[in-house]
């Protein structure tokens, strides 16, 4: 195969923004992907026991790590569908 019409890589990059909102012993994350064709969005907190003391940074990591488990399984999700409807088509086109 001649090297010059073998398929170039291609890169996109997608724009993803994490807030975290502390309040007391309650930390939220709210999590937004951009991929220039759809916006995906996810929510999740973290609550910190009052047995617990009180260490910077852990609430925000599980609140975060929580937000972007779930916008993951949308974007599965959603990728799954996809796939479904693009085959279906295909399938349509066949008969």
């Amino acid at each position: 195969m001649n090297e010059n019409l073998a398929a170039q890589p291609q890169s996109t990059e997608w724009q993803l923004k994490l807030r975290l909102t502390e309040d007391g012993d309650l930390t939220q994350a709210h999590v937004v992907l951009d991929t220039g064709e759809a916006v995906l969005e996810a929510d999740a907190e973290a609550h910190r026991s009052p047995h617990d003391p009180p260490v910077a940074g852990i609430g925000d990591e599980l609140a975060a790590g929580r937000a972007l488990l779930d916008l993951g399984h949308r974007l599965v999700h959603a990728g799954s569908v996809a796939a479904e409807a693009a085959e279906s088509a295909r399938r349509r086109d066949d008969e």
